[in-house]
């Protein structure tokens, strides 16, 4: 199968702590999300989001400054996962996120590329101003 990787940068007006949490409480994730979601805290733990569409294992976590996961889309191959990297960085006024998805199924990337825009980063800012 043919892959393609992903790197987006985005900036926060917010602390890394409050992106990080953004992402790995369940409660604050599933908010932004709006759909069932479940994440495990710890490394080798699992996660799903999006009522199930999404789900993986975290690999790396770093609290505050580094998130790295499998990332599986149900829409994929069977058996085949990404791998996603969050890196948080405290810049003036907030925080610089940098993503990496790695291995992403050539025919899904625009999807998926525009899928992290439209359904993370954007209601990720939304709820960051409340």
């Amino acid at each position: 199968m043919k892959t393609r990787n992903i790197r987006q940068q985005v900036t926060f007006k917010a602390s890394p702590h409050e992106v990080y949490e953004l992402l790995m409480d369940e409660k604050k994730h599933g908010a932004f999300s709006q759909s069932k979601t479940s994440i495990s805290r710890k490394v080798g733990g699992k996660f799903s989001s999006g009522d199930g569409y999404i789900e993986g294992t975290n690999l790396e976590l770093v609290p505050d400054q580094k998130i790295v996961q499998s990332w599986r889309d149900s829409d994929w191959a069977e058996g085949h996962s990404s791998q996603a990297t969050w890196s948080f960085n405290p810049v003036l006024g907030g925080t610089r996120m940098v993503f990496t998805q790695s291995g992403v199924p050539a025919d899904q990337y625009e999807t998926t590329a525009q899928g992290w825009r439209e359904y993370y980063w954007e209601p990720m800012k939304a709820m960051l101003k409340k």
